[in-house]
């Protein structure tokens, strides 16, 4: 199979002056951009504290690698982390033995480890239970303020609960943006969803 990773056309600016079609993922990342797909990307033979402890945004060469060690900074930024995720009684756990809404909070927090400006997050609620779903509401609520967030979902409920703006695509063109309530209202996206 072969995904194609970059668009046959358009452009994607982040801010304004960024072309990003003329970086590389890495670059992308250390820029600020973190992405989590659909199906959670863990490290499930090591604990959800070896996962976060992979992903913080330190230098990865070899030999500093080797001989890393975690500064108290670092320790508070990987317990603040494992909080925010609500993770924190559950450090210790190998991850491929969390469920999968707690999979999804894993990804999500080595994300957080990177303290990204942007979150691009596919489906984060996809398979989730309700109460799991809730949950994936209230921290995505608590990160308001100290990161952006680009939520791609078709759990309408979820939406409501966490976005200000709505933007609803239709064939890669933006259709309709503004609340809820009034992307759900528009003609046009009536017609283009419900067949009307």
């Amino acid at each position: 199979m072969c995904i194609r990773a970059r668009p046959d056309s358009g452009t994607v600016f982040f801010g304004s002056t960024i072309d990003l079609l003329r970086h590389k993922e890495a670059e992308i990342a250390q820029m600020g951009i973190g992405r989590k797909f659909q199906k959670p990307t863990v490290f499930e033979q090591l604990s959800v504290f070896e996962n976060l402890e992979l992903a913080l945004k330190t230098h990865k060469g070899v030999r500093h690698s080797m001989f890393f060690r975690l500064d108290s900074a670092q320790q508070d930024r990987l317990l603040d982390v494992l909080h925010t995720i609500h993770l924190a009684g559950s450090a210790a756990r190998r991850a491929g033995d969390l469920s999968h809404g707690q999979k999804q909070w894993l990804e999500i927090g080595m994300l957080l480890m990177q303290d990204p400006k942007l979150l691009l997050l596919d489906e984060p609620v996809a398979g989730m239970t309700d109460e799991e779903t809730a949950r994936t509401a209230e921290l995505f609520l608590s990160l308001k303020g100290r990161h952006s967030l680009m939520v791609v979902e078709h759990d309408m409920g979820f939406i409501r609960s966490i976005s200000e703006i709505v933007t609803v695509l239709c064939d890669g063109a933006v259709l309709a943006q503004g609340t809820l309530d009034q992307v759900q209202a528009d003609e046009r996206v009536i017609e283009v969803y419900l067949g009307r």
